[in-house]
């Protein structure tokens, strides 16, 4: 089944032309060669309201899976994950530990990422490290997985919700 992809990098300097994004086109050319569509790109500040709102766009355009890149290490504006936390609906802790462990076994700074995975109506939305290397590699762990993700997503939907509303009572 082909799905569609939408990628946000977050980056201050990026959103100002100040720095060039290799990370955004970087995932995108991933998704692309692995049969995902990729709808929409963009490049916002790390400014959490922007990115939260950004992410409950593409799950309103019921976009497979929405990807962010950048802010998601210990700077004061790196607020990548509290906005995706804000919009989600419940998260996959399983995908967040398995790109921690790969990046840790390739440098141990992947410790202090603080990316979140989780599920926003049929939407499955993944933060990713801003660094083209560390995208690149937090993606390469969890693709092998995304399309049976997001098939699940679209045709289980509606049980998984039920399920997780249940558990969260």
């Amino acid at each position: 089944m082909t799905h569609t992809a939408a990628v946000l990098t977050v980056s201050d300097l990026g959103s100002r032309g100040e720095r060039v994004d290799t990370a955004g086109p970087a995932v995108a050319a991933l998704l692309t060669a692995a049969g995902f569509v990729v709808v929409a790109t963009a490049i916002l500040p790390d400014e959490s309201d922007q990115i939260a709102a950004w992410l409950r766009d593409r799950a309103a355009e019921d976009v497979a899976l929405a990807i962010t890149a950048g802010g998601t290490g210990l700077s004061p504006r790196d607020r990548t994950p509290e906005a995706t936390a804000a919009v989600l609906e419940y998260r996959v802790e399983g995908m967040e530990q398995a790109m921690r462990a790969a990046g840790a076994a390739s440098t141990p700074m992947a410790m202090l990422s603080r990316g979140l995975v989780g599920v926003r109506g049929r939407t499955l939305i993944v933060n990713l490290p801003g660094s083209e290397r560390g995208a690149r590699e937090n993606l390469g762990t969890v693709l092998p997985v995304l399309d049976h993700a997001c098939s699940s997503l679209r045709e289980g939907g509606d049980e998984v919700r039920a399920t997780h509303g249940r558990l969260a009572e």
